[in-house]
């Protein structure tokens, strides 16, 4: 019989480790010094698995300098021991997965100051093949400075995080589940979605309801129909004549369910969220200087702000809590004066990024980390082509939604997008406001500055001079 393969504790447990991974640790440990200023002392990298994890340090601080320890709880402890012992002070991980994510923790409550890099950032760099070989790398590329950190939010952000992104699951769910009713009623040639909007209403839900109860007759159903549907009696009934099958009433039973339980998990999700937000601390503004509207802003409201101030009622999907005041005082800013900014990019932006700017020394900088800056090789002066990496940001994407609101606005930054619009197209258009947009939001939560709308006719007034401006220039050239 052949020889059994050891399992992953058994390896660890006994410290085995073959021939051929041994040449390769003694090639590239003791490897020429590449002469490059060395940055950071005392650095230990980890290649992450999902079985093991392979931790290199410097070939002066043990041997041998790379060992192996497993993805349980002891081993990890062990792991930070040895750390300690070896006099290592930074340690750096590629972000794989979630199984960074218990390692990472650890470390941190230990003490050492852990680097989270970007496996992007590290795949164009040759110089590894194995996975012990990457964590030499890792340590390498940290002790000369090549590596950037990647951003993390503070624990109580991380907590809403989890849960706002759970509630976005929630609500993609039971949309799906609406979906899988409307299927199920055309199937029987129930045509009520053709009748009302919205099938998931308060009127469609009670006639679905009715329905899987027994009731049979349009008319009886029609009758169920809230004074806000635009639809008649006649025409509503006239959509209910359907042909009844067994089958498909018990899978539109099985997808209202299904409904119904989505509904629940998401109140249960806003209570969480609810105390996760009050434990979060206020930010006033109070020391400073906002800045005052121009004459006559009050008085002059544009249309989309006086329906924003009619709307007192949560729109569908939204909390059922008062989570904009409590926003607005984690915020300490009212980031809802921005123009096609809502409360629920409001809330994606700070589950996601949190309410402190420090991290990004600039409003450039957020912009580049959204991905959301023009990517341009340019040599000599001259452009030579324009790179577009698919990046899956969620506040990039709320803002590029925002963004898109502006089209028909009223407000200076509506008038913007349109002429942005006009020279760029609507696809770069967007691109550019939603980077805009993140620069406001940089300003008001960085410095605390108010933002004022001055309407869509400064604009236009301020673009008139720009034009007279450049036009006096080239006719004096």
């Amino acid at each position: 019989m052949g020889k059994r393969k050891l399992s992953t504790f058994e390896r660890i447990t006994q410290g085995k480790m073959n021939r051929k991974e041994r040449k390769r640790l003694a090639r590239q440990l003791y490897a020429e010094d590449p002469g490059l200023e060395v940055v950071h002392h005392n650095v230990a990298g980890i290649d992450i698995g999902n079985e093991s994890h392979w931790v290199s340090v410097p070939p002066h601080c043990d041997a041998p300098p790379v060992r192996e320890f497993g993805t349980w709880t002891a081993d990890l402890l062990r792991l930070v021991e040895w750390l300690k012992s070896c006099g290592i002070q930074m340690v750096v991980m590629q972000s794989t997965g979630v199984y960074w994510i218990g390692v990472y923790d650890i470390l941190e409550k230990a003490g050492l100051q852990v680097w989270l890099v970007n496996a992007r950032d590290t795949k164009n760099l040759p110089g590894r093949k194995s996975d012990i070989q990457e964590s030499q790398w890792l340590m390498k590329l940290q002790t000369y400075g090549l590596l950037r950190h990647s951003f993390r939010p503070q624990e109580e952000i991380r907590r809403v995080r989890t849960l706002w992104r759970l509630r976005e699951r929630h609500v993609q769910e039971a949309g799906r589940s609406i979906q899988h009713m409307q299927k199920a009623l055309t199937t029987m040639n129930v045509q009520l979605a053709n009748a009302i909007s919205d099938i998931s209403g308060r009127t469609g839900l009670a006639i679905i309801r009715a329905i899987l109860e027994g009731e049979r007759n349009p008319y009886e159903l029609a009758r169920l129909r809230d004074y806000r549907i635009q639809a008649s009696e006649e025409e509503i009934a006239r959509s209910l004549e359907g042909n009844w099958q067994p089958d498909v009433l018990f899978e539109l039973q099985q997808a209202v369910d299904e409904y119904d339980f989505r509904q629940r998990q998401l109140r249960e999700c806003d209570q969480q969220l609810q105390g996760y937000l009050g434990a979060l601390p206020s930010h006033s503004r109070a020391e400073e200087k906002e800045v005052q509207p121009p004459a006559g802003a009050s008085e002059a409201r544009t249309p989309l702000q006086k329906d924003l101030k009619r709307r007192t009622r949560p729109r569908k999907n939204e909390p059922d809590f008062n989570w904009e005041t409590e926003l607005e005082r984690i915020c300490g800013v009212n980031l809802k004066t921005l123009d096609g900014v809502d409360a629920m990019t409001i809330f994606t932006f700070v589950s996601e990024l949190g309410v402190d700017m420090s991290p990004w020394r600039s409003e450039d900088h957020l912009v580049s980390w959204l991905k959301l800056a023009p990517q341009r090789q340019v040599s000599g002066g001259k452009l030579i082509k324009h790179e577009r990496s698919p990046v899956k940001n969620r506040v990039a994407e709320a803002l590029r939604m925002a963004a898109s609101t502006l089209d028909r606005s009223h407000s200076y930054l509506g008038a913007r997008f349109r002429s942005l619009r006009s020279r760029l197209g609507p696809g770069k258009t967007i691109k550019a406001m939603a980077a805009h947009l993140a620069r406001l939001i940089y300003r008001m939560l960085k410095h605390g500055q108010a933002w004022v709308d001055r309407g869509a006719q400064e604009f236009e007034k301020r673009r008139q001079q720009r034009e007279t401006h450049s036009l006096q220039r080239r006719a004096a050239t």
